[in-house]
């Protein structure tokens, strides 16, 4: 009897059939986890053969084809790509960069300072309190209901509320209105 060793491979004989047999499918396969990107389902296709390659005890077994045990490999290996892609940050081109409002404008902080200040001082006392001990004070809603003697889910609400009042009175912040617009309003809300 002997034993597959850490070294043995397939025959490149059988691997060579099992590209011409199962390779179209697999690739329409992967072409469909991969949303039509071809050089990804390329990709994935060959190290698909690569692990049928490194693994010759896959060909002995009970099943007739080999096809279950292909797309199941490939479908792992798409999966695993896919979550490596999702764990790394985003890459930005300087497209992007170029495009970003530089962070220095003393001016665009002024107007924003004072509009987030004249949108606070519009919401209600409770609502005031519930955001300055979560947002400035950094405390959690358990504690902040401490502090205030209300219970967390009024904290909750609350919050969620004044965050939906400040949303409708900063100008800029429906995803609706233009910056442009915003821009315009800017001026006349700080003026009040």
């Amino acid at each position: 009897m002997t034993t597959a060793t850490a070294t043995a491979t397939t025959d490149e004989r059988a691997l060579a059939e099992l590209q011409r047999e199962h390779g179209a499918a697999l690739l329409h396969f992967l072409l469909g986890l991969t949303y039509g990107d071809r050089q990804r389902a390329e990709d994935l296709l060959q190290e698909t053969l690569v692990r049928a390659w490194q693994h010759p005890e896959a060909f002995e077994g009970p099943y007739e084809s080999m096809r279950p045990w292909l797309f199941t490999v490939g479908r792992r290996l798409a999966i695993d790509a896919r979550r490596s892609r999702l764990a790394r940050p985003t890459e930005v081109s300087d497209g992007v960069l170029e495009a970003t409002p530089e962070p220095g404008d003393p001016t665009e902080r002024s107007v924003a300072a004072l509009d987030v200040r004249q949108a606070v001082r519009s919401l209600s006392p409770e609502h005031r309190a519930v955001l300055a001990q979560i947002y400035f004070k950094g405390l959690s809603v358990v504690e902040a209901a401490q502090v205030l003697g209300i219970p967390a889910g009024t904290v909750k609400s609350r919050s969620y509320y004044a965050l939906r009042a400040l949303g409708r009175s900063l100008p800029g912040y429906h995803r609706s209105s233009s910056s442009k617009s915003a821009r315009s309003a800017a001026p006349s809300a700080t003026s009040a």
